[in-house]
């Protein structure tokens, strides 16, 4: 497994896996696609992809299975019904979901048991934008020859890949940085209501505070849609950074260390997605400090 004429398969073609599967046939791979939607293949077979019927038929197709799944559940029930009993040796499965470390483990164990395969962990960070630009940052966990591999099929994704670590240590890094955005995107929406209830001009705030010391990613991406009250098209969900964030507190809780922002960031993420917000973008959390 050297070269980048290597067949992929792509599992889980949603929000950030149509850009990043568009990327990969623009580049010239060979990309075999499946997804529990089917009706979602449409754009990506439209652009090269090859529909398969089953994650069987994909696996047995390809060399290199990658995974964009919506958590630690889905993967498993992929990873452990499907994949493990149709795998291969020399295959390699590289995992870009956002999934608990321990089941990480666990699962690439499962794996190399089963059939042999690898397995790299290497979550993402960038949003759809990064997906679309090629501009994602990875972390990513494995051995150096695997990472190797996910360095190439990978390029087309990302500006960087950092190798964190042995498989895990690419989900632990994604729940730290899950950490820093989620308490960000909390501390931008309690301001950006502050600023509005107080009569200042809150669309111009981004701009104002861009290069400074309080300026971030998620401010310019987040701040102009809770000023104007925009929230569609949904970039990115706040079901995904609960989830996130309630990984980072278990994985706390192991470590005998404390999270105190983290825990509070999730319990007042929890109480936006009980009012309904779960599938929306987080864009929505101004909501939660603006008087009705």
């Amino acid at each position: 497994m050297s070269d980048k004429k290597l067949s992929l398969g792509f599992i889980g073609i949603g929000l950030m896996g149509k850009p990043m599967t568009l990327r990969l046939l623009d580049a010239g791979f060979s990309v075999n696609v499946w997804n529990r939607s089917p009706e979602k293949l449409q754009p990506v077979i439209d652009a090269g992809a090859k529909a398969c019927g089953s994650v069987a038929e994909l696996v047995s197709a390809s060399e290199v299975i990658i995974l964009c799944l919506a958590d630690t559940a889905v993967v498993e029930s992929v990873v452990r019904n499907d994949i493990a009993t149709n795998g291969t040796a020399g295959k390699l499965l590289v995992d870009l979901s956002s999934i608990h470390p321990e089941n990480t483990r666990q699962l690439a164990a499962l794996l190399h048991e089963k059939c042999g395969m690898g397995w790299v962990d290497a979550p993402v960070s960038g949003g759809v934008a990064g997906a679309e630009q090629g501009s994602l940052a990875i972390m990513a966990g494995g051995s150096t020859e695997n990472i190797d591999v996910a360095r190439i099929i990978l390029a087309p994704l990302y500006k960087q890949l950092t190798h964190m670590g042995e498989v895990g240590s690419g989900q632990i890094t994604k729940i730290c940085n899950q950490m820093i955005v989620s308490c960000n995107v909390l501390v931008i929406a309690e301001m950006m209501a502050l600023a509005k209830q107080a009569g200042v001009d809150a669309e111009q705030i981004p701009s104002a505070l861009a290069g400074g010391f309080a300026d971030s990613k998620p401010l310019q991406i987040v701040a102009p849609q809770m000023a104007a009250e925009t929230f569609e098209p949904v970039k990115w969900r706040v079901k995904t950074l609960l989830k996130d964030l309630n990984m980072a507190v278990d994985l706390s809780a192991k470590q005998g260390t404390a999270v105190p922002m983290s825990g509070l960031a999730a319990q007042l993420m929890q109480l936006h997605g009980s009012h309904g917000y779960l599938e929306q973008d987080p864009a929505t959390l101004i909501k939660l400090f603006t008087k009705n």
